[in-house]
Formats: structure tokens, sequence, C-alpha cells
């Protein structure tokens, strides 16, 4: 299955206003053709119960508040009928006064229970979104590469974000209110027929006209809310983007444009949300009007019932406030279900995520790497192809052998395959044939995390994090003292720079280093690389960014770290792999010559080709 099949969601753009009715008919219409698919609705929400199950104790508790504040809440009528019938003569004052007596100690009660209540439901929902943040984030940063190269990083966080605190939400307040609403009405409804078994009859035959819209608008609700969060992240995405590179967009004058794009993609989200509005303000009309004008007809009934002495005034006052609380339950319900309706939305968009695997992953059994770690590399007829060009081949039938402690450059014009190899031997994508092999070890057999554990990497476009100096060195050695860091950065001649900078080390460097120049940043990467000490060095043009002066001092240290390990460099530049001992040169995804400098000189190929272009003069 493809990364696009695996994230495919059921994506509806946002309608303009004038199809707002053609999308309800194809809604009643689904509802007749497809009553079964109605069932699922909130089914996604159902996948938060193992994080709900984690902290059953307070769930459990704050049922027991919830059924307490119910019950006192249901108390209060039977003691209104009781004072309308037996307390308004003399003899009842002193009814009248113990009933409110015990009147505020129920009141008292119904407060505890309601805080209580509030509290621990809040902070379970607080504590599940929590939870589910932090597993979304790691199973992002678990999927392969080949996830991310068709997944875009700003609706990412959009989903981590936005859809986690749509949930936050629902699981916090909204379950909390739908629950309290629930026991009333059940309670309500339950006291309603002790009190008057004909007036309940008039209340049952009211019941399906209120549930029906209820739940037959609720599949539309949430259809609505998920097309809202969509369009939502597909405008922070952009955003994203276009904030990342800010100085591109300032130096081509671009801001005008991306304003209106960004407008644009708002605009899109803000009919997508108030489409959403109006659908649940629809269903809130809908519900409220029927619940009270039923209301209105029972009391109209009952009226007449006291007028021939078949009610006491009490027990229809009795049964009025029970009325009350089961129409206020339901009304409240029909405005809680869209918010639920919209959180099962974002938890389907989370749980999309969850659910897709890595394409690369580690065997059941996986084989351990030899002790101690030596080095080396084999490719054996290696060919791939990226998933999102399936029919051109970065690499085509690469097969090589790169001994323990010797210094391989790679070299050829920009898309020949260099940095694929890099990719392929990293395991970020497995090869559509051939064999990858480190140690004498396959590595689909390997853990991956044990094969990158022995490779440090110096890429071209260096990553630096928004955190300290010292911070971002010992990203490749968590465990490194400080002075392991310091001396990582003397060897990658950083720690002059460094030592500039006002708090040093310390120093905030920005997101993506923004405060550095691109020399630095290199330093920064390589810096890393020398503190991972691993047994394979990959260079991916790692002194493209530097001026010569600088070059000069990071070759000599980069010199100095390859005596002692097996080293994998690509470069543009020709006079930097000048002291490897063999040479490759690479295009169109093939290995097409192999051998010194000199040897490649005077084969006078593709490499001599190349030497003359970039020497010519010197």
């Amino acid at each position: 299955m493809s990364v696009a099949e695996q994230l495919e969601t059921p994506r509806g753009n946002p309608q303009p206003p004038r199809d707002a009715l053609l999308e309800e008919e194809a809604f009643i219409e689904s509802q007749i053709t497809e009553p079964a698919k109605s069932r699922a609705r909130l089914r996604p929400l159902l996948a938060l119960a193992p994080y709900v199950a984690r902290y059953k104790g307070r769930a459990i508790l704050a049922l027991i508040s919830l059924t307490v504040a119910a019950i006192t809440t249901l108390i209060v009528p039977v003691a209104v009928r009781r004072m309308i019938d037996m307390g308004f003569t003399p003899e009842g004052i002193a009814m009248i006064n113990s009933y409110f007596s015990v009147m505020i100690a129920v009141v008292a009660v119904l407060a505890g229970a309601s805080a209580s209540r509030y509290y621990l439901v809040m902070t379970i929902g607080e504590r599940i979104v929590a939870d589910l943040r932090r597993d979304v984030f790691a199973h992002l940063i678990s999927l392969s590469p080949s996830f991310f190269d068709s997944a875009r990083s700003g609706e990412l966080v959009s989903r981590l974000t936005a859809d986690t605190t749509q949930i936050k939400s629902a699981v916090g307040a909204s379950v909390s209110i739908a629950l309290r609403n629930m026991m009333l009405f059940i309670g309500a409804a339950a006291m309603m027929v002790i009190t008057s078994p004909r007036l309940s009859l008039f209340v049952l035959l009211a019941i399906p006209i209120i549930v029906i819209p209820l739940v037959a608008f609720g599949r539309w609700v949430r259809r609505l809310s998920r097309n809202a969060q969509d369009t939502l992240a597909d405008a922070s995405a952009y955003a994203s983007e276009l904030v990342n590179a800010i100085r591109t967009v300032q130096a081509y004058t671009g801001e005008r444009l991306a304003r209106t794009r960004f407008a644009g993609e708002l605009e899109q989200a803000y009919e997508a949300a108030r489409s959403s509005t109006k659908a649940r303000a629809v269903l809130t009309l809908i519900v409220i009007f029927i619940v009270f004008a039923s209301v209105v007809v029972i009391l109209w009934v009952g009226s007449h019932d006291v007028l021939v002495g078949t009610i006491s005034p009490g027990r229809l006052g009795q049964f009025i406030l029970y009325t009350a609380f089961a129409a206020s339950g339901l009304g409240q319900l029909s405005e809680v279900w869209g918010e639920v309706s919209a959180a099962s939305g974002a938890a389907e968009r989370l749980f999309e995520i969850l659910r897709v695997k890595p394409e690369i992953a580690a065997p059941a059994a996986p084989r351990a790497l030899p002790q101690p770690a030596r080095g080396d590399v084999g490719f054996d007829n290696v060919s791939f192809a990226y998933p999102t060009r399936p029919n051109a081949l970065a690499v085509d039938g690469v097969s090589l052998e790169v001994r323990s402690g010797e210094k391989v450059a790679i070299v050829g014009p920009s898309g020949a395959g260099k940095s694929t190899l890099f990719h392929l031997l990293l395991r970020f994508y497995d090869p559509k044939s051939g064999t990858i092999s480190l140690d004498g070890v396959p590595i689909r057999q390997a853990d991956p995390a044990e094969v990158r554990a022995r490779i440090a990497l110096v890429p071209q476009d260096s990553v630096v994090f928004a955190a300290s100096a010292r911070d971002n060195i010992r990203f490749g050695r968590p465990d490194a003292s400080d002075a392991e860091v310091e001396r990582a950065a003397d060897l990658a001649h950083a720690t002059e720079f460094l030592r500039r900078l006002p708090d040093g080390f310390d120093a905030q460097l920005g997101e993506r280093g923004v405060t550095l120049s691109g020399g630095q940043r290199q330093r920064i990467a390589i810096a890393r690389a020398i503190l991972r000490d691993a047994p394979l060095l990959l260079l991916d043009e790692a002194t493209s960014a530097l001026d010569a002066e600088s070059e000069t001092l990071v070759q000599t240290a980069l010199e100095e770290l390859m005596r002692h390990r097996t080293t994998l460099v690509i470069a543009h530049r020709l006079a930097t792999v000048l002291s490897c001992d063999r040479i490759l040169v690479m295009d169109q995804g093939r290995i097409v010559e192999q051998g010194t400098h000199a040897e490649l000189v005077a084969a006078n190929g593709l490499y001599a080709r190349l030497a003359r272009l970039q020497f010519e003069g010197i």
C-alpha cells in the first residue's frame, strides 16, 4: 500500500452557500440508502478507550460524582411537590422550615459533587490528550522518510495540535455534560412515569420526534466538521511552508502573492467552519423547539387534569419539573452532540496517522551486527526508485565493496544517484532489488536503529535545531559530557565562533540555525558527527558551505577523523577527494568508472571531463 493510500481521507472541498441545499439533499438520501453507516459516526472515539482505561480510578470517581450530582438534582421536584400540596397552611410552616433546611444540605452536596466531577473529568481529558499527542508524535518520527515525501508537515502539525485540542474539548467538558444530561434525562424520565403514567405517555410519543433529527443530523455535522478541520490544516500547512522560507519570499517580493493565497486558504476554512456551525445551529433549533413545544403540550394536558381532580397541583408541579429536566437534558445533548461529532472527525484524522505502518521496520527476529564494529559496506546489484517516481531508477544495478578504514569518494553530475546511496545505506528506503550489507550482515535482516547507530552523517543541507549550540552538537551522542562536546567543536573548528556568541556554547541558535551563517551551521553538523564517533562516516558535500579558509581547517579535522574509520565522501568539488583511496564515478544511477584520481584522469572518461572543467586555469 502506498503512503498516499495509507493516509487517504475523505476530504471534501468546502461548499459555497449556494450548494448547501444540494449537500443536504445528498445527505438525506445517504441516510435512506446507507443507514448502517450512521451507526459508525462516533466509532473513531471508541479508539480512545485504551487511553481512558489508563485512568479508570479517576474515571470511576468522576462517574460517582456525576451520579451523586444527578441524584441530588432529581430530589428537588419531590420537595417542591410536598411543599405545594401540604405546606401552604399554618400547620405546614414547620414542615416548610424542615424541608428548606434539608434542601440547603442537598444543594451543598450538589455543589461539591459538581465541582468534583468537573475537576476529575477535565484533568482526565487533559491527561488523555497529552498521552495522545505524545503517541502520535512518537509514531510520526518512527515513520519512514517515504511517508514524508508525500505528506505535508504543516498538515501533520495541525493534526497534532488543533485536532487534539478538539478532542480535549470533547473528552473533557462535552463528555461530562453529555453524561450528566443523559443521567438527568433517564432519571427524570423514570420519575415522570412514577409521578404520572398518563402524562408520561405523551412524553414517550414525543421522544422519537426529538431523537430522530438528533441522530440523522449527527453524521452531516460530523462530515462538515471534518471538512472544516481539513481546510484549516491546509491553511496551516501553507503558512508553515511560507514562514520557513520567509527569506526567499521577501527576496522575490512575494509577500502580496503569499497574503492573497493564504487569505484564500483562510476563506475556504471559514466557509467550511461556517457550514459546520450552521448545521449544528439548525440541529439545535430543531431539537430545542420540539423539546419545549412538547413541554407546553404536556403542561396544557396536565392543567386540565388538575381541574378535573385526577392529579394534585403539587404532583403536576413535580411532573413539570421532571419534564423540564428531561427536556433540558435533551436540548443540551443536541449542542454537545455537534461537539462530540466534531471530535470524532478529529479522532479519525489522528488515528489515520497511527494506523500508518512504517515501511522500514525491524524484522521479528533481527540479526545482531558483529562486535566490534568494522564499518565494512557492500552493495550487490542494487536498484532503487523513489516512491514518488516509481518509473525512474535513481540507482541502477550498483555493486561495490568498501573495506574497513577505506576512504571512498563518490562523484558525478547532479542527479546521478550519489546521495541516494547514502539514503539506502541508512535504510531510509529499501531497494527494489539487490542486497546492502554492513559488516557482512544484510541490513534488511538487522534492526534499523542498530544499523544507524554505526553511522555518522554530515548532510549537504546541515540541520540545526532551535536549541543551544551545546545541545545541537550533543544530538550526535546524548550521553556525551560537556568536555566531549567542546572537544568535538574544537576538531570541527567551531569553538572560535561559538565562543564569540553572547552565551557561548549555551547560546540559542534559533529555528533552523537562523542566527548562523551557512559555514557555521555546517561546522555544527560536522562537530555532531565527530561526537558520534561511529565506525562509518558519511560526508555528503560536508564542506560545500565553507569558505576557503574554513574548508582548509575543517578538511584537516576530517582527514584526522577519517584515519580511524570507513568513510564515504560525496563531493562535487574534486579537489576535496584527491586524497581518497578510491573514487567512484556515477552517472544516471550507475557506477561508470572507478579508480584513483590519476587513473581516472588517464582513462579520459567522465571524471577526466569533470576534472578539466574544475581544474582548468588552476
